[in-house]
């Protein structure tokens, strides 16, 4: 069972082979293969390597899957008392990726 933490998006994700994951919006079409280098460490078997910060020459490979907008989420303020209450939306771009491959130099 290989595993990788990588980071993208201000986020770090423990991702493995085989899997899709949502991510920040990529700037790749749909079908696209994106490689993301910030591995900051890898698990693979009983063997673990950790980055300080990242690991040398540690590629994760995968392909966009879409581009969608996430669940809208609520952002509700009010003042208790002085009537003042603003409801806003926010919808944010995700990118579902499929990790085709982790490969460790």
């Amino acid at each position: 069972m290989t595993y990788a933490i990588i980071e993208t998006g201000g986020k770090q994700i423990r991702v493995e082979v085989g899997r899709f994951y949502d991510i920040e919006l990529l700037a790749a079409e749909e079908g696209a293969k994106v490689d993301i280098d910030k591995v900051l460490l890898i698990g693979n078997g009983e063997t673990v390597t950790i980055g300080q910060p990242l690991v040398a020459g540690a590629v994760v490979k995968g392909t966009v899957m879409r581009h969608f907008r996430d669940r809208k989420v609520i952002v509700y303020k009010m003042q208790p008392k002085k009537k003042t209450r603003k409801k806003r939306g926010h919808r944010q771009e995700v990118t579902r990726w499929m990790v085709d491959e982790i490969v460790a130099k």
